[in-house]
């Protein structure tokens, strides 16, 4: 059985971690999340099933006049002949193999693998005690998030979770203002419930919006419950969760999960936006963007293989393989993490885009992994002329780099700059190596590109270190391992 609110309270004034800023600033960030870099995101939910626009179909589709409003009558019918809930029949889940999964993700060169618990639209993707509406009674009748979880730590892999709990008490509110299957009774536990019919004004949200309690202490034993079945290594929060109506709710879930972790003999973390946190309580997390600067603690970054849609729907604006690598590479060398977003298809298979995406980032990996994993930030983190976009949702159309913009990182007694366009004429050029220190004091030993054999002849100048090399072409970035004495 899962605890109650009350169970969850008086089990955190026993704990070491209290549900306080100044005890929750014990956080330390775990070595592992550290050395890791590269992880999976999972978007997959009954959302998927009409896969129309993206993974706010369930809200849109109660939308009047959205596209999603239209296009739901025009293919399913009137809303209160055919709601969100009878989509989940229809999420079927027949071809989800979950050691399948764990190994395109292996394969990818993953090291941590989150996929979405709960989403906004309330179904939980998880054997619950909560609720009915979970992926073990209905739908897939399958513990989803349970099978994952065994075939990706089976891989090696460390598994972490999301909840997007938060949002759910006012996402399904518009199906009130008109006849749909939204309408009450509506009760606790229900797949509807609560749908605040008034909706929040996100330009004032602090002063205007507050949930109750009975949902607010249903949110945080459904994240407990997710801690104490699963035991993730690390869990996501969604937005919504920095209004300030959540937050002591919240640092009880930040006790109970931190304890569990001490008390099972494992390290954990939260990913967090929004300033929801107290800063050095979580791990500061920047959706669909990145910083432009290295920064002095360790972040991630969390982004789509598509530009328009978390989840699968038959319209995905896919970005490329080696953008996606260019995106890697500029956020390890900057002290992040790199959460990639896949988003299978209802019946559990991967669009071939996806696959062929994951496998061009693991073979790239395979390759010049040693640049990324386990590394740290170097003296500089980069350089050459293109200027980067910093901040939330900054990721909607490619960066154009030259072969002058390099990244570096460091690691295993060496330097790597990681050059995001190969030189087309085979000259290598990085002017950093000269401001680390004079020709005299960086005294290199050895040049080699990754996935090249041999040494490459160079030269050290006031300009920085040179060497050319025409016979190195690639379409993705291009790493050069510098060893010094």
């Amino acid at each position: 059985m899962s605890k109650t609110y009350k169970e969850i309270c008086e089990s955190n004034e026993k704990g070491r971690i209290h549900a306080d800023w100044d005890s929750l600033s014990s956080f330390r960030i775990p070595a592992w999340f550290e050395d890791a870099k590269f992880g999976i995101f999972i978007h997959w939910g009954v959302f998927s099933v009409p896969a129309f626009n993206n993974e706010w179909y369930s809200r849109s589709m109660y939308v009047k006049g959205s596209p999603e409003y239209e296009h739901h009558i025009k293919t399913y019918g009137p809303h209160d002949k055919f709601g969100y809930k009878d989509f989940i029949p229809m999420f079927r889940a027949e071809e989800f193999d979950p050691e399948y999964w764990a190994e395109v993700f292996a394969q990818a060169g993953a090291r941590y693998v989150v996929p979405v618990a709960e989403h906004h639209d309330g179904f939980q993707m998880y054997d619950s005690d909560l609720s009915g509406y979970c992926a073990s009674k209905m739908g897939p009748k399958r513990d989803v998030l349970g099978e994952l979880k065994k075939s990706v730590e089976n891989r090696g892999l460390v598994f972490g979770t999301s909840t997007h709990r938060a949002e759910h008490y006012f996402f399904m509110g518009p199906g009130r203002d008109f006849e749909s299957d939204i309408h009450e009774p509506l009760n606790k536990g229900d797949l509807y419930w609560p749908s605040l019919s008034e909706q929040p004004n996100t330009e004032n949200v602090f002063d205007r919006y507050a949930p109750k309690s009975d949902f607010l202490e249903d949110w945080v034993e459904r994240t407990c419950e997710i801690i104490d079945k699963y035991s993730p290594r690390v869990l996501y929060f969604d937005w919504w969760i920095q209004h300030k109506a959540y937050k002591p709710y919240l640092r009880q879930i930040m006790a109970y999960y931190y304890n569990h972790g001490e008390e099972h003999g494992y390290p954990t973390a939260i990913c967090y936006k929004h300033e929801a946190l107290a800063f050095g309580t979580g791990i500061v997390d920047v959706e669909r963007g990145k910083f432009a600067e290295a920064k002095p603690y360790h972040w991630q970054t969390d982004t789509a293989i598509a530009r328009n849609s978390w989840c699968y729907t038959t319209n995905l604006d896919y970005k490329s393989s080696g953008e996606i690598i260019q995106y890697l590479a500029d956020v390890v060398a900057k002290n992040g993490n790199l959460l990639l977003n896949v988003g299978p298809k209802s019946d559990g298979t991967f669009a071939g885009e996806d696959l062929s995406i994951l496998l061009d980032i693991g073979e790239w990996l395979n390759t010049n992994g040693e640049a990324i994993y386990d590394s740290k930030p170097w003296r500089y983190a980069e350089e050459g002329p293109t200027a980067e976009s910093e901040g939330m949702f900054t990721d909607g159309k490619a960066t154009e780099y030259t072969s002058a913009d390099i990244r570096y990182t460091a690691g295993h007694g060496a330097v790597y700059a990681i050059f995001l366009r190969c030189p087309e004429d085979g000259h290598f050029d990085m002017k950093s190596v000269v401001r680390a220190g004079d020709k005299n004091s960086f005294i290199v030993k050895n040049v080699s590109v990754l996935g090249y054999e041999g040494k490459q002849k160079f030269k050290i100048d006031g300009s920085g270190l040179h060497f050319v090399n025409k016979d190195i072409k690639s379409r993705f970035p291009v790493v050069v391992r510098i060893e010094t004495e």
